[in-house]
This record gives structure tokens, sequence and C-alpha cells, in this order.
């Protein structure tokens, strides 16, 4: 009778400390439990220690911190008809940990697959020069799509990068031409913009130097000291018209004696 009571007793001890044992939760602080009493939704809890009544009492545990997952390259044809391949990176966490277990029966693989087709949807919707020129817009407008979407769960995305933009040899020439012969109209306008200002300026020093006869004579004495300078054997000299008749008619005039 003894021994009986003394087995008995020792099974209700191991019971109790398994009890207990079950019973105890340790959660980090950037870990939550959500408890359930009787299947029902009661609170979150933690961090810390947290007791949690066996069989009564169920317990979800929620990861806050935030996840980093990349999004597979995702074949997208942009507005231009121009088919691309595009991966992302997309930063993520959880800040209701009640919606994000009863919302959403797996909230990782769910905001996975709305990340791909977001990606996709949003880029479609933009010509190729804005997938290689405007990529802070694009991650801004895929991040607040996405945002919005999984803010039901209880999940917040913060951040959104497209990481490589992907284009076949083809286009790559085609990219290539199409900047060769941007340069060329840039260069032929300035050039002609160039012709433009010096014809406007030639305009105004003739207008300056007709209003202006002494100013033509210093510009014929600037051009003379200029090709002396050259070091050339023949020098002409421009003399004024008026000059130049009144000494040929004073030369075919007889001499009076």
């Amino acid at each position: 009778m003894i021994g009986f009571t003394f087995g008995f007793g020792s099974i209700l001890i191991v019971l109790a400390a398994i009890l207990i044992a079950s019973s105890i939760r340790i959660f980090r602080e950037y870990e939550r439990g959500v408890v359930f009493m009787l299947g029902r939704f009661w609170k979150v809890k933690g961090p810390g220690l947290v007791l949690i009544i066996p069989v009564v009492q169920q317990v979800v545990r929620i990861d806050l911190r935030t996840v980093v997952f990349d999004v597979p390259p995702q074949d997208v044809i942009t507005r231009d008809n121009v088919s691309v391949k595009v991966n992302a990176v997309v930063y993520f966490r959880v800040v209701d940990p009640e919606r994000a277990v009863i919302q959403v029966a797996k909230y990782f693989e769910a905001t996975s697959q709305l990340a791909q087709t977001t990606l996709r949807a949003v880029l479609g919707k933009h010509e190729l020069d804005d997938l290689l020129a405007a990529r802070e817009q694009l991650n801004a407008d895929i991040q607040k799509v996405l945002d919005a979407q999984t803010d039901a769960w209880g999940i917040k995305v913060a951040i959104v990068e497209i990481k490589h933009v992907d284009i076949n040899e083809t286009m790559i020439r085609a990219i290539a031409r199409q900047a060769e012969a941007e340069r060329e109209r840039r260069a032929k306008v300035i050039h002609a913009e160039g012709e433009l200002q010096a014809s406007q300026h030639l305009l105004e020093a003739a207008q300056t130097l007709a209003r202006q006869p002494q100013a033509m004579q210093l510009r014929y004495l600037q051009t003379l000291t200029t090709i002396a300078a050259d070091k050339n054997s023949t020098i002409v000299f421009p003399l004024p018209i008026d000059l130049l008749s009144a000494v040929l008619d004073r030369m075919g005039k007889p001499s009076v004696s």
C-alpha cells in the first residue's frame, strides 16, 4: 500500500512538472504571442515570460522584425510593347500580430505573391524609358500600392527596390542607335543655335559700322595691323573714294600758265 501511494504521488509530481513546463512561454523582445482561448482570440502577449493554460489556450508566435525577400524575375510588357525581365527586393514587417494571424493564412507567402503581381501590374503601365531612368518614382508607386493592399493583413511594406531590368540584345542595339541619333540631333541643334547667334551679332556689327563711318576706318586700320603682323609682301590699303576722285580730277585738269 505504501509503495503504491509513493508511486502515485511521483506520477502526480511528474504530471504537475510537465503541466507547468508546457504552460510557460518566453518571448524575445522582437516576438509577440497571439493567444486564443478555446479557439477565440483573447489577446496579444509578450515580450518576456507568459503563462498559458494548457489545452484551454493556444498561442501563435509572431516575429516583428523586418523581413527581406527577393521577388523572382518577372516577365513584364511595358506600355510601348517591350518585353523585359524585372526583379526586385521587398522589405516588410508585421505591425499588427492579430490581423497577421487571423486575416491571412500565411502572411509571408501571401505578401510574396502579391508583390509579384503588383510589380507586373505597375511596371506594365510605364514605358521602357521610365524603367531605365525613373526607378525612384516606380519604387515609390509599387511600395504605395503594395502597402495599401497588405494593410488589411497587419503588414507594413517599408521599401521596394527594383534591382535589375534585363533587356534582350536586339532591344539593346535599338536603344544604342536611338541614343546615337539623339546625340546627333542635339549636336545639330547646338550648331544651328550657334550660327543664329553669330549671324545676329554680325548684323548688329554691320549696323553699327554703317551708322559710324569712323568705326569703319578704325576697322580698316585694325585689318592692316593684322596683315602686317603676318609679314605679307603685298598690302592693299583702302582709300576713301572721295579722296581718290579729287586726286584724279586734279591730275586731269590742264595746268594754267
